[in-house]
């Protein structure tokens, strides 16, 4: 066989304005060319306690299993569902969204039964429908989405799905992927049992480091099952003897990946997470006003701050903007999901990806992909975006 002949590697130099990733923040990129080290080595392991410490901060909690999962956030997820669903375990998953679908996947897989709490996609769960199934089907687990990267929707008092959880015997598990380290998440004083996300959204960093936390009853119905978990890889039972105190071997991490990870929790930590939530949000403020003030509107009906869907004009395909604002202005967002496919844009507002200049950007070159169309009035959404970032 002959050798191949390979080019050399020229990525083409994009704005990040899509559901993830978004930009890397220049700190992380160095910080990915460091030296590597062993995964055992001493610098590493005082390395992971200083992540570990760093992820506490950020997901506003005390838990002790608080880790980076090797993999992206879709490994976080099946760490926290398989683990914490045994055979015959009737979980409670959302229906309003792409990543409900998701869990359910995952929670059969792992031997357990779905109950689907449905609402239409671009709305939040309703806590009397979840009420509703608590009643009828008595289950072990609630899952649920922080924020729906799909549909751009925000649930709203999770405090009160927690409760209702609690008062029935039940678990928590929230997806935070498209939320932690970019809009308000408290997992103590939501009493949250278990919660994970990924690197590559408000926190700027490469996927490959996905983070996770569980609290004293996730971590006691993990030890206290009477079967094994379905994934070797995932065992977390396994995994507290490498990110517990022992440091034992389990698997090579992705030591790079926990360099870039590390140095984005430090960018939040400096920035100030309160500080950090209150930026998202302010800058999407922006956003948001441009694209109303330009005729068009959000389709979500709980406002997402790092993940804005914005409906199109019936006569426009989601297809044919995200080429031209790839192809003419290297500016990616993305189209719909599910549902939602064909109608909408997915235009994120997360990490080193939330600045006034990308959302000028971005706003500037929408207007000029649709300004030919009916009703879109590209420098009033200019405008009025520049007044919001102004304030």
């Amino acid at each position: 066989m002959e050798r191949p002949a390979v080019g050399e590697l020229t990525p083409p130099n994009r704005t990040l304005m899509g559901p993830g990733p978004s930009d890397v923040h220049p700190r992380v990129r160095r910080a990915m060319a460091t030296p590597l080290v062993g995964h055992l080595d001493p610098a590493f392991v005082d390395l992971m306690d200083e992540v570990q410490e760093l992820l506490r901060y950020v997901f506003r909690t005390d838990n002790e299993w608080t880790v980076p999962i090797s993999g992206t956030g879709s490994a976080a997820m099946e760490a926290a569902i398989a683990n914490l669903t045994e055979p015959g375990d009737t979980v409670v998953v959302p229906g309003n969204g792409y990543f409900g679908g998701r869990m359910a996947s995952m929670v059969e897989r792992s031997g357990g039964e779905t109950v689907t709490v449905d609402a239409p996609w671009g709305e939040p769960l309703d806590i009397d429908d979840v009420r509703a199934a608590f009643d009828a089907h008595d289950p072990d687990l609630l899952a649920f989405v922080h924020g729906e990267t799909s549909t751009g929707v925000l649930q709203p008092d999770v405090p009160a799905l927690t409760e209702l959880a609690h008062d029935n015997d039940a678990l928590t598990i929230v997806d935070a992927v498209t939320t932690f380290g970019g809009v308000e998440l408290k997992v103590d004083e939501w009493e949250i049992d278990a919660a994970y996300s990924a690197a590559q959204k408000c926190l700027s960093a490469p996927p490959g480091a996905s983070p996770l936390t569980l609290g004293e009853r996730a971590m006691a119905k993990i030890e206290q099952r009477e079967s094994s978990v379905n994934s070797w890889y995932l065992d977390l039972t396994e995994l507290t003897d490498y990110w517990g105190e022992e440091r034992a071997y389990h698997h090579t991490a992705p030591i790079t990946n926990v360099y870039a990870l590390r140095e984005a929790l430090r960018l939040a930590a400096e920035e100030g997470i309160e500080a950090r939530w209150e930026r998202h949000e302010r800058v999407a403020n922006g956003l948001r006003a441009g694209i109303e003030a330009m005729g068009l509107e959000l389709a979500s009906t709980s406002w997402l701050p790092s993940l804005n869907t914005v409906r199109l004009p019936a006569d426009i395909e989601d297809a044919t903007v995200t080429d031209e604002l790839l192809d003419g202005y290297d500016i990616e967002v993305a189209g719909g999901l599910g549902d939602l496919s064909g109608e909408i844009l997915r235009i994120g507002c997360m990490g080193h990806s939330a600045r006034r200049s990308n959302v000028l950007s971005v706003l500037g070159a929408l207007g000029d992909v649709l300004g030919e169309s009916d009703g879109i009035d590209a420098d009033a959404g200019l405008a009025a975006a520049r007044k919001e970032l102004s304030n």
